[in-house]
């Protein structure tokens, strides 16, 4: 028999106050992806096909970052979690299965844990199943208060806990599932007779226990995958412990990492095996590095390609499509738009926008393309600079294959410069330059015998 489809609520209403920002609290990134976003990620890997995500302050921003793929229900006054959780209510109307509720602020949370918390609720058919870990200092959170046969009876947030309930070190860590006919019979029911003035979800526990049922709770073991962020530094931290989890995870799959504790990795980040990661090193968005790579040390990459075996160090790359065998740096800058093809070298201070460089062809040093086409072999000496903005528009050069620029050339745009083409150096080249010709445009030079000699003659006191 095919299980029921799960349900899930994203709670990411509040402003965080304690983030002292501008900015929703869950929009707040973790490795470069948003912490409501990463929550989300967890609902899907757990099987929710469509994630309601409970806004409110940033409302907006969030449905933006987030996009069309989940439900959005606003909670236009702060008034607690069970509150919240309320205003998910008409997206789940006529819905009788289990519903995972989060918090939109716990961006290290794993579609597994969620998944397992599913399943045990599943198959002990409970009315509620939380998820609980045991901290040395479980300061700040809500304790799991037990009866004499280890039943939960109740959980206290810390706010109203009496002594006794303070020292105990099992906590609740905010994500539970319900099932959804006795969630939402019950919130409706919930008073705010508290230190805050505020619906707690977890009344929704007392309450069933109240009627006589059990809320069951399933102890994890790894505190650190239901870490909540509350301010800048816990943000730190769960961007620290996302980022080691990630650098193990390439480590394990056979990609080398120099210093773990310099190196950035985003969650959507590929690498093949036999990379090798320097220090210093970024690498973000959707990049995909090949294998035998080696990267950095001290580069930033997002949202770029590298083929096999490619070199590239102390640069920036962002957008850029790299074939095998490539070489970049130091100081190159790749701008969006780029393409390498293999074999292409790009050496230091070396600056490439919106361009395709053919197989084997070079630029090695202090030269600018932008919106130019280079064709396989050609060589680009150092400090060519291609003119590709007139003031009012964008205009490109090609550049055919085999030719050679010599060095400190200027190609005003839109210019063609043909196959096995020679740029005389100090040129200014202002018109097309057929294939096999010679283009040389500078002004004539002059010798004058003796004229430094008589001009330091005439200078002297």
């Amino acid at each position: 028999m095919q299980a029921t489809p799960l349900a899930g609520i994203i709670l990411a209403a509040g402003k965080g106050t304690r983030m002292k920002s501008d900015l929703a609290k869950g929009l707040h990134p973790v490795c470069g992806l948003p912490m409501v976003e990463l929550v989300v990620r967890a609902m899907r890997e757990a099987g929710v096909e469509r994630p309601i995500v409970v806004i409110g302050h940033g409302g907006e921003a969030m449905k933006q970052a987030l996009g069309e793929d989940c439900d959005y229900a606003w909670q236009r006054e702060q008034l607690g979690t069970g509150h919240a959780a309320l205003m998910a209510a008409e997206f789940l109307a006529g819905y009788d299965g289990p519903v995972l509720v989060a918090p939109g602020d716990a961006p290290l949370l794993t579609g597994a844990a969620l998944k397992r918390l599913a399943g045990y609720h599943r198959k002990m058919q409970a009315e509620c199943t939380l998820a609980s870990v045991e901290l040395d200092d479980p300061t700040g959170y809500g304790r799991i208060v037990r009866d004499k046969l280890g039943l939960l009876t109740r959980i206290v947030e810390q706010k109203d806990a009496y002594e006794g309930v303070r020292e105990i070190k099992e906590i609740n860590v905010s994500v539970y599932c319900f099932d959804a006919r006795t969630l939402f019979r019950l919130l409706p029911t919930l008073g705010k007779n508290n230190s805050q003035g505020e619906y707690y979800l977890t009344d929704v526990l007392a309450a069933i226990v109240k009627e006589g049922s059990h809320a069951l709770v399933e102890k994890f073991e790894e505190p650190e995958t239901f870490l909540g962020v509350n301010d800048r530094w816990q943000l730190a931290e769960a961007d620290k412990a996302l980022r080691r989890r990630i650098l193990r995870k390439h480590a394990l799959s056979g990609v080398t990492i120099r210093d773990p504790d310099t190196v950035m990795i985003g969650p959507d980040v590929s690498i093949g095996h036999d990379a090798i990661i320097e220090a210093g090193t970024t690498l973000g968005g959707k990049t995909e590095v090949g294998p035998g790579c080696r990267v950095g040390p001290y580069t930033i990459v997002d949202d770029s390609v590298l083929g096999r075996n490619c070199l590239v160090y102390m640069s920036r790359l962002s957008e850029a499509r790299l074939g095998d065998e490539v070489k970049v740096g130091p100081f190159a800058n790749l701008r969006p738009g780029c393409v390498l093809e293999n074999r292409v070298k790009v050496g230091n201070f070396v600056e490439v926008k919106n361009s395709t460089i053919g197989e084997g062809a070079a630029a090695s040093h202090l030269a600018y393309l932008g919106d130019t086409s280079v064709g396989p072999g050609t060589n680009v000496g150092a400090g060519t600079i291609t003119c590709n903005y007139d003031g009012f528009a964008k205009h490109r050069t090609e550049i055919g294959a085999n030719a050679f620029i010599g060095s400190n050339s200027t190609l005003v745009a839109p210019i063609t410069i043909g196959d096995g083409a020679l740029i005389a150096a100090g040129s200014v080249i202002t018109r097309d330059v057929p294939a096999d010709a010679l283009g040389l445009g500078r002004a004539k030079q002059e010798v004058k015998e003796n004229w430094a000699a008589q001009w330091r003659k005439r200078r002297k006191p």
